[in-house]
């Protein structure tokens, strides 16, 4: 959809009068996403944080759809006694509505209005959200990852999520179509990065409660520190990638990308220190007084991302 044809969000009068039935309902829809990102991620929220106001209300709307499909998926439906044919159900029913939502613009579920009002008006549109929710139903396959298959998953899981935040970060900032290129790499990149520094957080998760490996070839119960090895240069290689196009990025949104980019590479150090075989009984994490360390610097500007 072309920037012209961008369908523009609805907004409150600004002359004293009070706020349209509309607009409060999408006050409501937003206050809801915001509330999703609160519960599920303290390290995505206090990125978020530090996005301009228009753009961290983007985001969190996108991410709150993210963690809702995720939820089907991964446990929540399970634990209230939804078999799996009734996950794949509900799956196709959330992709349904959210497509009906981006095409009319309302959505009787609030976390889907939300997100399909900041669709509507940064233009990401099925090519992005189909592969999300192809993804996701196929975490609900238990057939064996493929290098191709596992491929396909972090696009559709990862990597489009970066892309759907793109198109909020540049919506108000254009970038010539070379930039936008080199952005969406640096995009894809670091939703890869993302995904695949979770694969190896939650082994043991995956493995004993949910029954997958991610790792094609890796066998889970004999994860070697020459293994973890490789599998860490291949994400560090993804965050290198990412970092190359971070100064392109708008201001707006630089220093929170920046945040999430050097969070994820000091999980990415912790997860190298840990000997292999203890990742299968320990998630690493970042303490939260470090997630605020590093907060803190990425705000400051590249003068304290450099120290």
């Amino acid at each position: 959809m072309s920037r012209d044809t961008a369908h523009p969000r609805p907004s409150a009068p600004t002359d004293g009068l009070l706020p349209t039935t509309l607009g409060t309902y999408d006050a409501a829809a937003v206050a809801s996403a915001t509330t999703v990102i609160g519960h599920y991620s303290t390290s995505f929220g206090l990125a978020a944080r530090l996005l301009n106001p228009g753009v961290r209300e983007d985001v969190r709307t996108i991410y709150a759809l993210v963690r809702i499909a995720d939820e089907i998926v991964d446990g929540a439906a399970s634990e209230a006694g939804i078999d799996l044919a009734g996950q794949r159900e509900l799956l196709d029913d959330l992709e349904t509505e959210t497509e009906r939502a981006m095409a009319r613009g309302f959505s009787t579920n609030l976390i889907v209005h939300a997100f399909a009002t900041t669709a509507r008006r940064v233009n990401i549109d099925p090519a992005l959200t189909r592969p999300f929710f192809a993804s996701m139903r196929r975490d609900l396959d238990p057939a064996p990852f493929t290098t191709a298959s596992v491929a396909e998953y972090i696009y559709g899981s990862a990597e489009v999520v970066g892309l759907m935040c793109l198109r909020s970060f540049l919506h108000d900032s254009p970038r010539s179509p070379e930039q936008v290129a080199v952005l969406e790499h640096g995009a894809r990149s670091l939703g890869a990065a993302f995904q695949k520094v979770n694969f190896l957080r939650d082994l043991a998760a995956d493995r004993d409660a949910l029954g997958r490996n991610y790792f094609p070839g890796v066998d889970l119960t004999r994860l070697t520190d020459a293994q973890k090895t490789v599998l860490l240069d291949d994400m560090d290689a993804d965050l290198a990638a990412a970092e190359r196009v971070l100064p392109l990025l708008p201001s707006g949104s630089r220093r929170a990308v920046t945040a999430a980019h050097r969070l994820f590479a000091r999980l990415s150090a912790k997860l190298r220190e840990t000997p292999a075989q203890e990742l299968m009984s320990t998630r690493v994490r970042v303490p939260d007084p470090e997630k605020l360390m590093i907060a803190l610097s990425s705000s400051l500007g590249p003068q304290a991302w450099r120290k």
